[in-house]
């Protein structure tokens, strides 16, 4: 027994150091960055970083191989799902406005592990998606050129037939990503020049395409002589939803420059909804066009948009789209090679990371040595791996992440809220918010006929409710997706299936709709929750079930990877854990020393009045 008690509280401690969080900080507004990015910067940014190898190569691609002419529904649906992605977002971006993005959503609310996760998740996501725009990219400077690229390299080098690689090595897309590295090097100034410069050229285009599109338009192309509306079915609408989902991708850029914003409580959320409109609508038009041109089954899926008009005679026109399409997928280029070494920056900044990506140069104040580092790797994916594979596996990595988005915002709903509420706890005139119940506790009007629940601690039922209903929607939508063909089931088994984990998520979400949450006056919040996010989760985890095996394994690979990286360097160097340090050999110290390492792990405790250690509590 006197052997057991140590290993036992040993095991409980190292648990703990998994789930620590990073506490919520509320004043925000305080930050060693200069705070003068507009809505409109914001919402040039988004854009910039969203439209790109979507709209010029997704579209042909989804067109060609999953859906026909029903690409549009699928550019709909995948809307619909980064709608409610996009909302979760927002609520962050509001109310955390500090780099890090998605890492630092779930460093604050779900734990340390599932933040390191996340974040390793985003690097590898910000790593394919600059290798695949680069990669269509060249495609369609190689269009431009008759593909006399492409030729000259098959000739000399050789075709390969490898599963994941590319028929052969893109030299041009590696030239693209170093030469943009090179620019975004040169700091904040330059880049964000050059990527306005190209994003005004981009818009124009796209309105080119529209206009003469549906000039050009012929019904013919979706009627049963060309194969239909839908020749691939539902199955492949939703297939195409899951990888068109990669189309809307580059809105990541609001939240990590969110730190820099004026106003970021409320340039953050209207820079998201106006860009993801903006978007939504060119997509749709534009795979709309696409098919109206030309028949679905004749595009040519690395550069459908200018091949199509091409196919009508229109070679000028498909120079323009070409230069555009080349502009549009540099500015992503840009976005993702800006992006990519924040993320590295904010893990490395709170110890998770290795610390030389923390540094930043003197001169161009820009973190070079991420740089340097991601924009070799990059070149290196965008020389060897097919478009296509880069496309699923960035898909992939945001649906996972967008998921645990989702499920953050729902675990900080339910969260007591820190110390905005402090300035006056005692006064009576608020009937409301003064009597209400702590964030995790049961309504009040809700005990008579929950009592069972009304006897767990604050949060308890929440996180069981949580749980299970992120348990029941992998059940629901692994039912829908294999119930038929993997599963093998008789109908009343797959129904039975079915009914069982819809009722279980339904009750889930019943359970948490029952307990009180945090209601923040001057901040956007996400509309009915617990029902958008848990919505979200559903929907991420079902595109994600379309997606390959092969998008699975290497997920699977990566993050394994991640959690050596992480156990082998970010749990020992972590900031969080250099903090409780003290607290360990304060023993034999004063005891001013004592007191100053059982002070909360906030970085200044001093706009924290009221603060009470809640941050470490599940």
């Amino acid at each position: 027994m006197a052997w057991g008690l140590p290993s036992t509280t040993s095991l409980a401690h190292f648990c703990q150091k998994l789930n620590r969080l990073k506490p919520l900080e509320e004043s925000t507004t305080e930050t060693s960055l200069r705070r003068c990015l507009t809505t409109l910067d914001l919402t040039l940014m988004g854009m910039g970083a969203t439209v790109g190898s979507g709209l010029y190569v997704i579209s042909g691609t989804v067109a060609k191989e999953m859906t026909g002419p029903a690409v549009l529904v699928s550019f709909s649906i995948a809307a619909m799902a980064f709608l409610l992605a996009a909302l979760c977002y927002v609520e962050f971006g509001a109310r955390v406005p500090r780099t890090g993005s998605a890492y630092l959503f779930t460093y604050v609310s779900l734990g340390e592990l599932w933040a390191f996760l996340i974040g390793w998740n985003v690097l590898l996501g910000s790593l394919i998606s600059g290798a695949s725009v680069a990669r269509a990219s060249s495609s369609y400077l190689d269009a431009i050129f008759s593909h006399r690229i492409r030729n000259f390299t098959m000739a000399h080098v050789g075709i390969w037939q490898v599963p994941f690689l590319a028929q052969f090595p893109d030299f041009l897309a590696a030239g693209v990503i170093l030469l943009a590295s090179t620019f975004v090097s040169c700091g904040a100034r330059v880049s964000s020049w050059l990527n306005h410069m190209l994003l005004a050229i981009n818009m124009l285009v796209i309105l080119f395409i529209i206009i003469l599109g549906f000039v050009l338009a012929r019904p013919h192309n979706w009627s049963a002589d060309e194969g239909g509306f839908a020749p691939f079915g539902f199955s492949g609408i939703m297939a195409g939803a899951a990888t068109c989902f990669y189309a809307f991708l580059g809105f990541g850029v609001i939240t990590t420059s969110s730190e820099e914003a004026q106003n970021p409580k409320r340039a953050v959320p209207m820079a998201i909804i106006i860009t993801l409109g903006l978007v939504a609508g060119a997509y749709i038009l534009v795979s709309t066009v696409l098919t109206l041109i030309v028949p679905w089954h004749s595009l040519e899926p690395d550069s459908a948009l200018a091949d199509a008009f091409y196919q009508r005679g229109y070679s000028w026109a498909a120079f323009i789209v070409a230069a555009g399409a080349i502009c549009a997928m540099n500015t992503v280029l840009l976005s993702d090679i800006f992006t990519l070494p924040r993320i590295a920056y904010a893990m490395a900044t709170d110890g998770l990371f290795f610390q030389v990506f923390a540094h930043v140069h003197p001169r161009t104040q820009v973190p070079v040595v991420g740089i340097l580092v991601f924009g070799v790797l990059m070149a290196f994916l965008a020389l060897l791996l097919d478009l296509q594979t880069l496309v699923q596996f960035r898909s992939i990595c945001t649906l996972l992440t967008f998921t645990f988005v989702a499920t953050s915002t729902i675990v900080l709903r339910f969260h007591k809220s820190p110390p905005a509420s402090s300035l006056g706890p005692a006064s009576p005139v608020g009937t409301e918010q003064p009597s209400a119940p702590e964030p995790g506790q049961l309504r009040p009007a809700l005990r008579p006929y929950l009592g069972f629940l009304g006897g767990c601690r604050p949060g308890a039922a929440v996180a069981w409710a949580l749980g299970v209903l992120v348990a029941s929607a992998i059940a629901l939508d692994c039912v829908l997706v294999f119930g038929d063909s993997a599963l093998h089931l008789p109908p009343w088994g797959h129904t039975l299936l079915l009914l069982l984990s819809s009722v279980v998520f339904l009750l889930s979400l019943l359970v948490l709709g029952a307990h009180q949450q945090q209601r923040l006056e001057d901040t956007f919040q996400v509309p009915m929750v617990p029902l958008t996010p848990a919505l979200s989760i559903l929907l991420n985890v079902f595109l994600m079930l379309q997606l390959s095996y092969l998008s699975w394994l290497s997920l699977s690979v990566w993050l394994l990877i991640g959690l050596m990286v992480y156990f082998g360097y970010g749990i020992w160097h972590s900031k969080e854990n250099q903090q409780e340090l003290p607290g360990l050999t304060a023993t034999h110290g004063s005891l001013e020393e004592t007191a100053q390492a059982l002070q909360p792990l906030s970085q200044d405790p001093a706009q924290e009045p009221g603060h009470t250690e809640q941050p470490n509590s599940p």
